[in-house]
């Protein structure tokens, strides 16, 4: 069994309570991937056209800049990934971190938590970032996905 490693971004919290529970279920490491500028809920807010998080998600090269790396990612073998769905992918912050390593020969793995958008072309849109890699697709889970589901689905890459 490779060594495995559970990155998140969480906005509101919903996405760092089910990384904790993936992490445990499956004994990985936990890194969260917090932006240097922290989202204000002013930031967030999708219905304005002009918050922060509305103007990087239209630019799809935007790449708001992350407050601190993972320090070893070399001795990492499944790397999973999670983050609330944003205009039906993944925030612009995880392309920032899919960019800000060398994935060659691992497997990404997108977790993502949303009230009812599905996790779209997410693993697409980050196997390209990381072509070296496998990236999954991916799957979106409820927030109360239990520990056990959580883990029962992460196995099949461990």
């Amino acid at each position: 069994m490779g060594k495995a490693l559970v990155t998140y971004f969480s906005a509101s919290g919903v996405t760092a309570k089910m990384a904790q529970r993936l992490a445990s279920a499956i004994k990985a490491d936990l890194f969260e991937i917090q932006p240097e500028t922290p989202y204000t809920e002013a930031d967030l807010d999708w219905r304005n056209d002009k918050s922060r998080s509305s103007v990087e998600m239209k630019d799809k090269s935007s790449r708001p800049p992350i407050a601190a790396k993972v320090a070893d990612m070399s001795q990492y073998d499944v790397v999973f990934v999670g983050f609330p769905v944003w205009w039906y992918r993944e925030p612009s912050i995880i392309d920032t971190f899919m960019e800000a390593y060398d994935f060659s020969g691992k497997t990404v793995v997108p977790f993502a938590t949303s009230g009812s958008s599905d996790i779209g072309s997410s693993g697409q849109n980050m196997q390209a970032l990381a072509p070296k890699a496998k990236v999954d697709k991916g799957k979106r889970f409820a927030a109360d996905a239990s520990e056990k589901e959580l883990g029962d689905w992460a196995r099949k890459w461990l």
